[in-house]
């Protein structure tokens, strides 16, 4: 497929590293000349300086011929401009990422009047996320699919809990119609089988319907009181949203803010939330607003740096739930030696969202993606396909079944009855199936074939 992206930043950069594959030509449009020439060097992608929302700088990309365009630019408009004028020169399909409240309110109807195929909210989606661990203590990120009937959830094996120790086998009987499709050990991504165990200091995910993650949550769960309280640091777009999605759970919440603008914003549109205006990454500050009282942390500040030593803080006053905003990737990698907890990334969320399209459009006659998810530090993919007739997959069981290495068949939603397969059972028409692989890249069910 040929893809252009206009906007060279964190997400432009991203996407262009996940979708420089042989099967796509790339071509990237930004505006300032040395961060299009890093790309360049750092990944197969050519490009052209200029303003994505030119109609010159648009045709000398060849938009006209393009499968794809992508519009993620830091301002709303004119990655909405730019999505328009790409669908009129002749792009099949056109994507912007739209950030402003404002616009987010009203996505559906800019979508059918303005041709745009998608529009993602990177802080909305990242703000759902949030709102889904914080009811769950315990919980480390939680992803869903089939409509919410079922959760994959991501824990950490602690000394004292009831899964150390214990082998897939004896877990499958004791829990029942759940799965752990991936284990996360030492810098090490396991795609398990029954005669794995768990370890004390593994991250396990584990999949099954919304119920029995529920039920098996409460067996397990070491902070089963519910959160109550959560004391947020930084007020800006992510906070808003959160807010939004807050509101509705019943939680004393206090937000501290250093700009008195903001913090002005945020007191006028939620009134029943408490906001200080200060800097949030001031222990000082931090003890006199009660940190230890709150059973929530979440640190969104603008800087990596301040959010992660804030919530190395909040850990050490025995936060129940701390949750971090990060937006270099590469930070991620010390967390596990520093106890961290749940890490959201923004711009990862969208890059997932754009991924799970441009693979739906991979190869629609066999099956089509409606999920896809990146996990274990993005080793690990969880993918969910809705399967169609002409899949050389179907009709053969599983046991028989020639898939790749590295590679679960997790689970499968058949006519809203939910199934954790056995080696006996295969795949039909109309399945959705929900496949754990350490390869990347799939667009089709097929995929999965050896």
């Amino acid at each position: 497929m040929k893809i252009i992206i206009a906007g060279g930043g964190k997400v432009g950069s991203v996407l262009c590293a996940e979708l420089a594959t042989e099967d796509n030509d790339i071509i990237i449009i930004e505006k300032n000349e040395m961060r299009l020439e890093q790309l360049i060097n750092k990944v197969d992608v050519s490009g052209i300086v200029g303003n994505g929302a030119s109609i010159d700088i648009q045709k000398e990309a060849g938009v006209e011929n393009s499968h794809i365009f992508i519009a993620v630019t830091p301002q709303d408009e004119v990655n909405i401009m730019a999505c328009i004028l790409a669908q009129k020169l002749g792009a099949k399909y056109t994507i912007a990422r739209v950030r402003n409240p404002e616009y987010s309110k009203h996505f559906d109807s800019f979508r059918e009047s303005l041709g745009v195929s998608l529009m993602i909210n990177p802080e909305m989606e990242s703000a759902r996320s949030i709102a889904k661990i914080i009811k769950f203590p315990d919980i480390l990120s939680i992803q869903s699919f089939a409509k919410d009937q079922v959760e994959l959830i991501e824990l950490e094996v602690q000394k004292d809990s009831p899964l150390a120790n214990m082998s897939l086998n004896d877990f499958r009987t004791r829990y029942g119609e759940i799965l752990v499709c991936t284990i996360r050990r030492k810098g090490e991504t396991i795609i398990p089988s029954g005669q794995n165990t768990i370890r004390i200091g593994d991250h396990i995910y584990v999949l099954g319907s919304k119920t029995t993650i529920r039920k098996f949550y409460k067996k397990t769960s070491r902070k089963t009181k519910d959160v109550q309280s959560v004391l947020i640091i930084g007020g800006g777009r992510l906070t808003y949203y959160l807010l939004d999605v807050l509101k509705d759970y019943h939680m004393a919440i206090k937000v501290i803010e250093q700009h008195r603008e903001i913090a002005e914003d945020l007191s006028a549109s939620y009134p029943n939330v408490e906001i200080i205006l200060g800097d949030g990454t001031d222990q000082d500050i931090l003890i006199q607003e009660g940190i230890e009282n709150y059973n929530a942390f979440v640190s969104l500040t603008g800087v990596d740096e301040e959010n992660i030593i804030a919530s190395l803080y909040a850990l050490q006053q025995s936060v129940d739930k701390v949750v971090t905003k990060v937006n270099r990737e590469i930070l991620l990698g010390i967390f596990d030696s520093l106890g961290m907890e749940s890490v959201i990334t923004p711009k990862r969320v969208i890059a997932n969202s754009i991924l799970r399209f441009v693979r739906s459009l991979g190869n629609p006659s066999i099956s089509d993606v409606e999920a896809l998810y990146r996990l274990a530090n993005n080793e690990a993919e969880a993918i969910q396909f809705k399967v169609k007739n002409g899949s050389k997959a179907v009709g053969i069981p599983l046991e028989k079944l020639a898939t790749r290495d590295n590679l679960l068949v997790a689970y499968i939603i058949r006519n809203r009855k939910l199934i954790i397969p056995t080696g006996k059972d295969s795949i039909q028409p109309s399945d959705q199936v929900i496949i754990i692989t350490k390869d990347k890249y799939f667009d089709d069910i097929d995929d999965i074939l050896r």
